[in-house]
Parts: C-alpha cells; structure tokens; sequence
C-alpha cells in the first residue's frame, strides 16, 4: 500500500466509555478503518482533559475518571478519508473530529511473509 505525499490527517476526540450500540466507540471506529482499507489507526488514551461540559476528565489516583480522553489517528488519502466521514458522523453522538493536511514522509511497511515452511 502506499499514500501520496500529501495526505489528510483524521483526529477524533471521544471518551473513554463512549459507546454505539453497546460497542466501545475508539474500538469501533479502529475497526471500521480497517474493513474500509484505511492505511492504519491509532489511539492514544489521554491522561488529563475536558471537552465542551468543562468537566475535568484525569487519571491521578485521588481523583479518578472513568472517561479519560480517547483520540484516534487516521491517516491516508483525501479520498478515502472523505469515504470515511459519512460513517464517523453516524457513529459520533459527543466528540470533535478533525481534518488537516498532512505530509507523508515515510509509509514503510513490511509484507507478512509466508512461513509455512
């Protein structure tokens, strides 16, 4: 698989315990992705942030959250993650999704090698 040299960046802020139909919602996306053939997705689980309520979301021990910040990474061609957003906004009742260029200087990845030998 390759990705052109300019690509578009996909980021969505969701909450940890974010669900759509009984599914988590970072889980859920990352595996839509990849049914979609997006070139990959990653999600980063933050320690400290707030969204549009202002409630401070942590995971210091005194004051423990269970809805820490969840963000997931796309990236890949401007086509297949405009493919993409139609289904994202179905799925997103509370979150902010964002979309910037972004300059692929590397995609290497390695091809799974047959060992049945």
């Amino acid at each position: 698989m390759t990705l052109p040299e300019e690509a578009k960046l996909l980021r969505i802020f969701v909450g940890e315990s974010d669900k759509h139909d009984g599914r988590l919602l970072y889980e859920l996306i990352v595996e839509k992705a990849r049914q979609d053939g997006l070139a990959g997705a990653t999600v980063y689980r933050g320690i400290l942030g707030f969204g549009a309520n202002s409630r401070i979301h942590t995971d210091k021990i005194l004051r423990l959250s269970e809805d820490l910040p969840m963000v997931v990474e796309i990236v890949d061609s401007e086509e297949k993650i405009n493919a993409f957003l139609p289904w994202l906004d179905g799925v997103i009742a509370e979150g902010l999704v964002t979309l910037e260029k972004a300059q692929v200087i590397h995609y290497r990845h390695n091809k799974v090698k047959n060992s049945s030998a």
